[in-house]
């Protein structure tokens, strides 16, 4: 049974991400493959189960100094990552999670109407309200 790293880009394999060829110079394909690596080690030091370095590394199948380029990344987006010497993992100083991607937001009236083109907003609802009357007095 394959492991499977859920992402905004789809499901990756973790066999996919360990198979990965640093030759390929596919940016998408690059990208998505280091926003699974971010969301993978988050979802490790929210487990608090990264353990050691060299152990992370070589669970993601990287080398140890990707995994410090990595944490230093999700420093820079400021995660407050540490390294707690008694567990021997990665942890959160507090409750953190990593998103990346588009999300969709409920659009109040006044939003949508601003969105939409002002008084044409208006025009276009009372037409689709006439079209409905229309139609429903229609009998077939």
């Amino acid at each position: 049974m394959a492991t499977t790293v859920a992402s905004f880009y789809g499901k990756a394999k973790i066999s996919e991400l360990r198979n990965h060829n640093p030759h390929n110079n596919d940016p998408m394909k690059q990208l998505t493959r280091q926003i699974a690596l971010l969301e993978r080690v988050d979802q490790l030091i929210r487990m608090k189960a990264t353990g050691r370095p060299k152990q992370l590394a070589q669970r993601l199948n990287v080398s140890e100094a990707t995994v410090f380029r990595i944490i230093d990344t999700m420093k820079a987006l400021n995660a407050p990552i540490y390294y707690d010497l008694s567990r021997q993992s990665y942890s959160y100083s507090e409750a953190t999670r990593f998103k990346c991607g588009f999300y969709l937001e409920e659009l109040d009236r006044k939003a949508e109407k601003d969105l939409s083109g002002g008084y044409a907003f208006d025009n276009l609802e009372r037409l689709i309200l006439f079209n409905n009357s229309f139609q429903s007095t229609i009998t077939i």
